[in-house]
């Protein structure tokens, strides 16, 4: 995001350095990642918003990298820049969650509604560094259609998504592939299942390596690019304007493992390393998000209660949608966890009955809503987003206890006990 004006830049550097070098938050966000660093500009977003006079999700929204802007880096966005259309997906819900708030907050009680919005731009893959795939997409002369991954699912579901992807691109249903992954030996390199780069990476190589394939297939045929496919045992029958040809798999000569036909995909996205100015390309696409949540705080005790999540997330094109939610919502639980559970004391916290984390219970209802903004580069317009639906949540949730309570909260988790010091030190606690 940018900064509005040159007293905003002032003011998020200043607020920054204090942040991160004073206080407990300093030892409880030094040396941390990208959810960390951004629970401490969010609320620096929220605090701008305030001293300006505007609406949270208003000041984000003038501020949102739009396709056409320039990044700190002096990277050009030239598309897939989806982060202002979060914002305004996620406006009709914000105003009835601020509307709500106010209504319950209006009435006597301990327990107050609190409204948090937070948001991310994170880049795909890894940084500035060599980040290829390769992959195999092969016939065999009996008519095995063989998909040679080398992507590890580590449960996002990378071997589905690519699959589907191979299949749209070769034109042969998703149920024809034979499945080779895990075998070092048998697949190419596909690079590490992090960095939220699979769909991306891997996607497009094995897009890549379908229409390899299918360029072959068509070449012996003599079709075009709007023939259908279609595999029956060892034939192969090329359609195109009602013409048909068939192609004998059997007939064709075969190596050793009996494959006759195949295609090898790569995909490597162009990046460009930092200069000593930090000036270049680190990443080839950006993923982004908003999410807005709802909550309740005792005032006495200090407990959070969550009530609603709401994600906005642009995917580039979501191949698999009920995949891309169950990631957002696998994200979105991971930092309920940061937010206000999971801390690490040393010596203490080495089983999950000290050391805490998110449960059933504990995530609300989630409602996601999807924007596609496709990225040119992508395979059919897809990117990752993966880690993406963790780095807004705990912003969220931080930014509604401080508009429910008042109080700022900077150490990570927000326990109870937490929650009612700032309270005390504010003169706003209750007794129940």
């Amino acid at each position: 995001m940018h900064a509005a004006g040159p007293y905003a830049v002032a003011n998020v550097r200043n607020r920054s350095r204090a942040i991160y070098t004073n206080g407990p938050v300093a030892g409880a966000f030094r040396g941390f990642g990208v959810p960390q660093a951004a629970i401490a500009h969010e609320a620096l977003y929220d605090e701008l918003a305030e001293r300006c006079g505007l609406d949270r999700l208003e000041f984000r929204l003038r501020n949102a990298l739009k396709a056409g802007d320039e990044t700190a880096t002096g990277q050009r966005l030239r598309a897939s820049a989806g982060l202002a259309s979060c914002l305004e997906a996620l406006r009709p819900q914000w105003r009835s969650f601020l509307d709500e708030a106010q209504r319950r907050n209006s009435q006597a009680g301990v327990s107050r509604r609190g409204v948090g919005i937070a948001c991310m731009w994170y880049g795909i893959g890894n940084t500035a560094l060599p980040n290829p795939s390769r992959m195999r997409i092969a016939l065999t002369r009996e008519g095995r259609l063989i998909f040679f991954n080398g992507a590890v699912d580590i449960g996002q579901g990378s071997t589905t998504v690519l699959t589907q992807i191979a299949a749209q691109a070769l034109g042969l249903p998703v149920e024809a592939f034979t499945l080779v992954g895990g075998d070092t030996d048998a697949t190419f390199d596909a690079g590490k299942s992090s960095a939220s780069r699979q769909t991306f990476v891997s996607g497009k190589a094995s897009e890549r390596a379908a229409l390899a394939l299918r360029a072959e297939i068509l070449r012996r045929a003599n079709a075009g690019e709007e023939a259908k496919l279609e595999l029956e045992g060892s034939r192969l029958t090329v359609t195109t304007f009602g013409r048909s040809t068939a192609i004998e798999l059997a007939a064709l000569p075969a190596g050793r493992d009996g494959i006759v036909l195949e295609g090898i995909g790569d995909f490597d996205p162009p990046t460009e390393p930092l200069d000593a100015k930090g000036q270049g390309t680190p990443y080839a696409t950006y993923g982004f998000a908003a999410q807005i949540v709802a909550l309740d705080v005792d005032m006495a005790l200090g407990t959070v209660r969550l009530d609603r999540f709401v994600a906005a997330h642009d995917v580039g094109r979501a191949v698999n949608p009920t995949l891309v939610e169950g990631q957002i919502h696998g994200g979105i639980a991971q930092g309920i966890g940061l937010a206000l559970m999971e801390e690490y004391v040393p010596g203490r916290t080495e089983n999950l009955h000290d050391y805490l984390i998110p449960t059933f219970g504990d995530v609300p209802r989630i409602d996601i809503l999807m924007v596609e903004d496709r990225e040119p580069l992508g395979p059919f317009g897809a990117k990752g987003v993966g880690e993406p639906a963790l780095v807004p949540a705990a912003p969220a949730i931080l930014g509604a206890i401080r508009h429910a309570t008042g109080v700022s909260i900077r150490e990570v988790p927000a326990l109870p006990h937490r929650i009612r010091a700032a309270l005390e030190a504010g003169g706003l606690a209750r007794e129940s």
